[in-house]
């Protein structure tokens, strides 16, 4: 069934771009995708939503000489992907000319794409979701008494096709599936709430972790947050538990991206090839992981992805750029249009536990709040709830406070990244410790 979607699909892209060419466009590039996916959340033990979903769409981006429009439509019809072009040429005639504008250059395209195996259909029916959503949630509940009420549990799938086709005679598809299972539930002590979550997500459903156990997961953290108190406002070291940690890295990343750096908006600006984490630090990328969620074989615009080091011993490498970013910046495109694929904090330490012995006092940070990440000069403040920790072991939970620093010193100031990898996003980093953080309290 894949093979023959991505075929078609492959032909109508083709077919659009050679009519984008009789049009008037001297440049073309037309992206068609068509999805499913099912979601089913209960709450109590009653379904509370249900939602199949099934779309179709194609998008166009034209150019006359550098002068750029786009359009979109979810009609595959002849007459509305012609419609759809024209529209796309007559925006591109209002637009001022950019000399970066423009399709990527074709020795940068994807040859030989590999196969990533990040297709698993399966035929899971609402009966079968509800039944595994209420399995996950009855857990939840049953796992302990002081678990009072749930914000409800959910089962989503998705299935996708997509190809990609442009005027250099180029065309590249992927066929793609995720599942993922989810709960968060309250749990109550002395007339105090608090709520917690956990989910698992994957390519295929048989990777998922059991409904059950996600469930108990749920409620044991919920139930490990009871009791929480303040903190007097201080300074020590944080621990970001790997769900975190990847909020750690974003920032940087973004703030090495083509566009922050074009732009002058980063807090990095001209980073490259500088120091801006300690000596034994190392990131890499490897966006051909067999069946993970950030694998990819190219990037958005048909750019070919590779292995690639990111940060050597503390040192960053370059930017990651798209064809436009990379242009205005007078670069190579890095085959980073759409992001990152699996970027790797590589670990220097043991576990969690490991790493709540070697910071012997501090905070571990558990859930993050706010956006409070400045781009353009680094400073970090975010609310935060976690654990108190003394002596190498936590001691009690903690909430109401908030940490602060400048993203700069963080860097520097990282410790240890733990072996407790979470890969269920493009980042995929363990548990990381920072030192010499303000905490916020009373």
């Amino acid at each position: 069934m894949t093979d023959t979607r991505i075929a078609e699909l492959t032909e109508r892209a083709t077919q659009a771009v050679a009519l984008a060419k009789r049009l008037g466009a001297s440049a073309c590039e037309v992206v068609m995708s068509t999805s499913s996916g099912l979601s089913a959340g209960v709450r109590l033990g009653e379904v509370e939503t249900l939602e199949h979903s099934k779309s179709l769409s194609l998008g166009v981006t034209v150019y006359r000489q550098q002068k750029k429009g786009n359009a979109s439509t979810s009609d595959w019809s002849q007459a509305a992907v012609e419609a759809t072009l024209r529209k796309a040429l007559a925006i591109a005639d209002f637009t001022s000319a950019d000399p970066a504008a423009g399709l990527p250059d074709a020795a940068d395209l994807a040859e030989n794409i590999p196969d990533l195996d990040l297709y698993h259909p399966c035929d899971l029916t609402a009966e079968q979701a509800i039944a595994t959503a209420l399995r996950c949630e009855e857990a939840a509940r049953a796992a302990d008494n002081r678990i009072s009420n749930s914000e409800g549990a959910s089962v989503t799938t998705h299935q996708g096709t997509f190809a990609l086709a442009n005027s250099h005679g180029w065309v590249g598809a992927n066929s793609v599936t995720s599942y993922s299972v989810a709960v968060s539930v309250v749990g109550e002590w002395a007339e105090k709430l608090e709520r917690d979550y956990w989910y698992t997500s994957a390519r295929c459903y048989d990777d998922l972790d059991t409904p059950e156990s996600v469930g108990r997961e749920a409620a044991r953290r919920c139930v490990a947050r009871l009791g929480a108190r303040k903190l007097a406002t201080r300074k020590s070291k944080v621990l970001f538990v790997p769900e975190q940690a990847r909020d750690l890295i974003a920032p940087f990343l973004q703030a090495m991206g083509g566009t922050a750096q074009y732009r002058q908006s980063s807090f990095l600006l001209n980073g490259a090839g500088k120091r801006w984490f300690p000596e034994w630090l190392q990131m890499r990328e490897h966006p051909h992981l067999k069946r993970k969620l950030g694998s990819a074989p190219f990037d958005s615009e048909g750019v070919a992805t590779r292995d690639n080091d990111w940060v050597v011993d503390g040192v960053v490498q370059g930017y990651l750029l798209s064809s436009y970013s990379a242009r205005k910046l007078q670069l190579k495109t890095t085959g980073h249009a759409g992001g990152v694929h699996n970027l790797i904090v590589q670990p220097n330490a043991g576990g969690f536990n490991d790493l709540i012995k070697d910071m012997h006092e501090g905070l571990v940070v558990t859930e993050l709040m706010g956006q409070g990440v400045n781009a353009i000069t680094g400073d970090y403040s975010r609310g935060a709830a976690g654990f108190w920790v003394e002596q190498g072991e936590i001691q009690y939970p903690v909430s109401e406070i908030t940490i602060a620093a400048n993203l700069k010193d963080m860097y520097r100031n990282i410790l240890a990244v733990g072996q407790d990898i979470d890969d269920r996003a493009s980042i995929h980093s363990g548990s990381i410790l920072v030192d010499d953080m303000v905490i916020a309290g009373d």
